[in-house]
């Protein structure tokens, strides 16, 4: 069996034993599916030469985690809401994903104190990390239909972005926030213009989940309105697996951002687009399937776009990624400066999700750092990420130190000049 179907069998499992035997499993099959949640780190690991050679490479005031989502049940006045499908049990896989996601970001289970605990938890992640990091906050708009009308029914959640905007607010040392808003909205465009008045950084969208085709004249007047105001869009490309909601998995296809860049927009592609099959639609709308992360590549080497599309290397070491494509990116070193840092919190909190000893096996990380790994995301998830994503080698190659001070390449795309540091 080769390594990519292994570590796919595994994670099947891992995520079939909770199906199987419900949230409540033996405590030995829990040491292994459910975070621990534990307080700070102990010495010894925040101290540890694998952290210390994390840091050592980027200046720790421009490392910014540019892909992080708040996550709760709207119990604490923030308006998150979720689809009747996460909150039953009527529908296993949603519900699952639900109870996995808040486990990962330790929300406590008391009634009322969901939300708040989720930001806690975060808080305190982010006070662990070297002085000067950040994380940006995503807001998450609903699913709108194509007149522009919200569907609350098919949105898994939401997240508003006065939500984000005033949790960032709160904690401007440690969080920045970026805004969602559906382009098919009319409002969209004073929506934008809200959001960059309140600071936001970015917008983020989820097109397969939130009902919206990238390549849609619908989407222009957003478009012309996002790139006079310089906000980039961080959007998912490829095939997403865990958001369900209104859209057509054709809209995760990344030649259809084509139009937004051609409006001189500038596109963040998240995951560079390392999971999934799309039409190449460059050889018709019936044309051959191509992985997504290939039209990605297309994209990135059409010398057209290099001052406009970027990727973000959140999630591409989950045990889902093929290996190969891990392996491209960190070789694709004429990439480097236009790919910014991004963990997908609360993902790397679930423990099924990545393996530092599966990496080790495919020789792409020191064994002797997988188990010193494993016990820091026991603690901190976002230094765990952070550490691992440091120390991947391929071919005697990593990823560049500027991978990581995302703040400066996310501050140039938002930020008019002369504005904002």
């Amino acid at each position: 069996m080769n390594p990519q179907r292994r570590r796919l069998l595994r994670a099947g499992l891992g995520f079939a034993a909770v199906a199987a035997g419900g949230w409540s499993i033996h405590s030995t099959g829990r040491k292994h599916l459910v975070n621990p949640c534990r307080a700070a780190l102990p010495p010894e690991l925040a101290n540890h030469e694998i952290v210390r050679a994390a840091w050592a490479g980027p200046d720790p005031a421009q490392v910014w985690d540019v892909h992080a989502h708040l996550a709760g049940v709207g119990d604490g006045n923030s308006g998150i809401t979720l689809s009747p499908q996460m909150l039953s049990p009527l529908h296993p896989l949603q519900y699952l994903q639900r109870l996995f996601y808040l486990n990962a970001g330790c929300a406590h289970e008391a009634p009322g104190q969901v939300d708040a605990s989720f930001v806690a938890r975060l808080h305190n992640l982010a006070e662990g990390m070297a002085p000067g990091f950040k994380v940006l906050l995503f807001a998450f708009d609903q699913a709108h239909d194509e007149a522009g009308r919200p569907l609350p029914e098919q949105t898994a959640f939401h997240v508003p972005d006065a939500y984000a905007r005033d949790v960032a607010r709160a904690d401007p040392q440690h969080f920045e926030w970026a805004c969602s808003v559906h382009p098919y909205r009319a409002d969209c465009v004073e929506a934008l213009e809200a959001a960059r008045r309140d600071g936001a950084r970015a917008i983020k969208w989820l097109p397969p989940a939130m009902g919206i085709d990238p390549a849609s004249p619908k989407c222009d007047r957003f478009y012309h309105t996002a790139a006079r105001l310089r906000l980039p869009l961080i959007t998912h490309g490829g095939e997403e697996k865990a958001v369900h909601g209104h859209g057509s998995p054709e809209f995760g296809n990344v030649l259809r951002l084509r139009r937004a860049l051609d409006h001189g927009l500038a596109v963040i592609v998240a995951h560079c687009a390392t999971l999934g099959e799309d039409v190449d639609l460059d050889r018709g709308a019936n044309g051959p399937r191509s992985t997504s992360y290939a039209l990605f590549a297309r994209l990135m080497d059409d010398a057209r776009h290099a001052g406009r599309l970027f990727g973000d290397i959140s999630a591409i070491a989950l045990r889902n990624r093929d290996i190969a494509l891990l392996r491209a990116l960190i070789e694709r070193t004429d990439w480097h400066a236009r790919l910014l840092y991004g963990s997908d919190y609360p993902l790397p909190g679930i423990l099924p999700l990545m393996s530092p000893a599966s990496l080790a096996q495919d020789g792409m990380l020191d064994p002797a750092a997988a188990p010193v790994l494993e016990r820091i995301r026991e603690h901190n998830p976002l230094l765990f990420d952070f550490v691992l994503k440091r120390h991947l080698v391929s071919n005697g190659k990593r990823f560049a130190p500027q991978v990581f001070e995302s703040r400066r390449l996310l501050t140039r795309l938002a930020a008019a000049e002369g504005e904002r540091t």
